[in-house]
């Protein structure tokens, strides 16, 4: 009995610093690793309390936009995202994807007017002879560290991020994981010319090595121009944060841009809400609009969209020419992989809304009249 109290002793002892070096490998990994970027400066917040977008020391949504599931909604989900086995959540086999060599996006004439997905939100814009990048989240995983988050569909990019030439402009949305990658921004950081980000997102670029003069960091409905091209930070329903206690302290956003022959738009991450309809009343027609369109669930559609309501932002913004992101790259919700694409092409039928639904890699050439509609994940 004495044997066995005692063994039962040190099995517990055991546990509890099993457990103890577990907490502080994870306390260390936080504050010590790079991928978790940076808090916004003193100064910076000072300057956001003058955004009417800005309260008690975090960003806030044009309308009200909780996170909070509840307990019982918690519990669901973390059962059914560990022990439940559900079909078709990711590809049986890893994508094949369109490759496409670096000369092929040199400078073009500026007549070329090019876009190519790399998955996920990652899409490049050859327009005006420049190269802009939005969202360029190109790991292997969206997550502080391979090992805690999905991998992708596929084994390659369509180009190595090692070959992606000069960039003119980088333009990111947010701060969370699948749209801003550290080991992405190290690798292209030298060859961007200029990136432009929400406010406090620099605070990030600036701890992995991006000069501050290369920053351009806007407010909802504020915008700068720079050779041809303007800029426009525009509003998204959604939230911020890379750590568990930093959600909400630098900005989201939308993006238009625009030159004197075109005019876009990116989502980012958003749930559905009146801002679509006041940007595509501000800036639009719109001749191309990349929309969210995945990882949802009935349960946070205040922060991502359902497909359906992809399609209505698309008839909000006044986009002439619709092509859904945020899809065919990574798991991050419990739906079956295929069920954004599936939904929102059929919306977008009978709403009558064109699409477009490239491979990745596969070019959409916006000067021509006709663009990838094929059902290629099938």
């Amino acid at each position: 009995m004495r044997a066995a109290k005692r063994i039962a002793k040190l099995l517990g002892i055991a546990l509890v610093a099993i457990v103890g070096i577990l907490v502080l490998t994870g306390v260390i990994f936080v504050n010590v690793s790079p991928q978790f970027g940076a808090s916004p400066f003193e100064a910076q917040k000072i300057q956001y309390a003058k955004s009417p977008h800005y309260h008690d020391g975090i960003f806030v949504n044009l309308i009200p936009t909780s996170l909070d599931l509840g307990f019982v909604n918690t519990i669901k989900i973390l059962y059914n995202f560990f022990f439940k086995e559900l079909p078709g959540l990711e590809p049986e086999a890893p994508l094949e994807i369109e490759k496409i060599d670096s000369l092929q996006i040199m400078r073009k004439p500026p007549a070329m007017k090019r876009l190519t997905w790399f998955g996920h939100s990652a899409c490049l814009l050859e327009l005006e002879g420049k190269k802009i990048f939005f969202d360029p989240m190109l790991g292997e995983s969206p997550a502080p560290h391979p090992l805690l988050g999905p991998k992708r569909y596929s084994e390659e990019l369509p180009i190595p991020i090692e070959k992606i030439p000069y960039l003119d402009a980088v333009v990111l949305s947010h701060d969370h994981y699948d749209h801003l990658d550290y080991q992405s921004i190290v690798k292209l950081k030298n060859k961007v010319g200029r990136f432009y980000v929400p406010l406090g997102v620099s605070a990030h670029l600036i701890a992995w090595g991006v000069s501050s003069e290369k920053i351009t960091e806007l407010d909802w409905w504020k915008e700068t121009s720079h050779d041809g091209f303007t800029f426009i930070c525009t509003p998204a329903r959604h939230f911020s944060g890379r750590r568990f206690s930093d959600n909400f302290t630098t900005l989201w956003a939308s993006w238009v841009v625009k030159t004197d022959s075109t005019n876009v738009y990116f989502s980012g991450d958003s749930g559905y809400g009146p801002h679509f309809k006041e940007i595509g009343n501000r800036f639009g027609p719109f001749d191309f609009v990349m929309l969210e369109c995945g990882q949802y669930n009935e349960l946070w559609q205040d922060i991502h969209m359902m497909p359906e309501q992809t399609v209505q932002a698309a008839i909000d913004l006044k986009g002439r020419l619709m092509m859904p992101i945020h899809w065919g790259a990574f798991t991050l919700a419990r739906h079956p992989w295929i069920d954004p694409i599936e939904r929102v092409t059929l919306a977008a039928h009978d709403q009558h809304v064109p699409i477009t639904t490239p491979r990745i890699g596969e070019p959409v050439l916006l000067q021509e009249a006709l663009f990838p509609k094929s059902v290629w994940w099938r």
